[in-house]
């Protein structure tokens, strides 16, 4: 059993699949929420796929209707523990 290495206790999430993520727990289509943003549906799939920088002013706008704060779409890897012990 040299070979047994621990389990990770955190995924590495990217920006897109964090908007992605919390879309879907909203139980929301790309086309609902580009409705409500105003931002189009087209670009709402370049974001949760990475092609299109996510930016402040559209995080806002996610956030807004995902019901969320706009760091939880911007830094969704952040480890606030291990960041404070810094």
């Amino acid at each position: 059993m040299s070979s047994y290495r621990k389990a990770k206790r955190t995924v590495d999430v990217s920006v897109g699949e964090s908007v992605r993520i919390i879309r879907e727990l909203q139980e929301m289509s790309q086309n609902e929420l580009a409705e409500i943003t105003g931002i189009p549906q087209s670009t709402i799939s370049a974001i949760e796929n990475d092609r299109v920088r996510l930016g402040v002013e559209r995080a806002k706008v996610l956030a807004r209707a995902l019901h969320c704060h706009p760091a939880v779409l911007v830094f969704p890897g952040w480890d606030v523990e291990q960041e404070s012990a810094a």
